[in-house]
């Protein structure tokens, strides 16, 4: 009896270990094509943008560096800290709803374990009730830290799109050269 039961259960653990070999077989068969420096940086600024757009700091921040510093479009102080980021992040981003950012003419270079990303992005929302657009331009800054990239600076500027006010129909003219004050 006892023999019975020790054979019954080899072969099961031989079937469990056939099965298992068969999956890792299957999935050997669609071989991961390894992408370039260039590849893998064009691809985390796609998911970062994705994250952002839908408020996913968890999947942001895996691609930012702690330390990270962050210039935004207006007229303040860089952000030290994915802490620092993440709470201002949130507190714009509280405020938006039907956000849609476009990103365009990206250029990737690397040089070693760093590398940078310049891109134009289009942007709009609706903001406070209010619809809103905006365009402008990012560079971020990568290092290569435990063979993964993380950005470690994140400047973005926008880019004014008002039109400057159109000259009045009937501009004065100033006074000639040869008129003095009071003739």
């Amino acid at each position: 009896l006892a023999l019975c039961l020790a054979c019954a259960f080899l072969a099961q653990a031989q079937k469990k270990k056939k099965d298992k070999k068969d999956i890792t077989d299957n999935s050997s068969s669609n071989p991961i094509i390894p992408m370039t420096d260039e590849q893998q940086i064009d691809y985390m600024i796609s998911e970062v943008l994705g994250a952002w757009q839908i408020g996913d700091l968890e999947r942001m921040h895996k691609d930012y560096a702690d330390d990270v510093s962050v210039v935004n479009g207006g007229w303040a102080p860089p952000i030290i800290g994915w802490t620092n980021y993440a709470a201002q992040y949130q507190k714009e981003r509280a405020q938006m709803q039907q956000v849609r950012l476009d990103r365009l003419n990206t250029y990737i270079r690397v040089h070693g374990d760093a590398a940078w990303a310049c891109y134009q992005w289009d942007f709009s929302a609706v903001v406070g009730g209010q619809p809103s657009a905006a365009r402008g331009q990012t560079t971020l800054v990568f290092l290569k830290m435990d063979n993964k990239w993380k950005i470690v600076h994140d400047h973005t500027s926008i880019v004014q799109t008002a039109r400057p006010p159109a000259p009045a129909t009937n501009p004065a003219q100033p006074p000639s050269p040869a008129s003095k004050p009071g003739e």
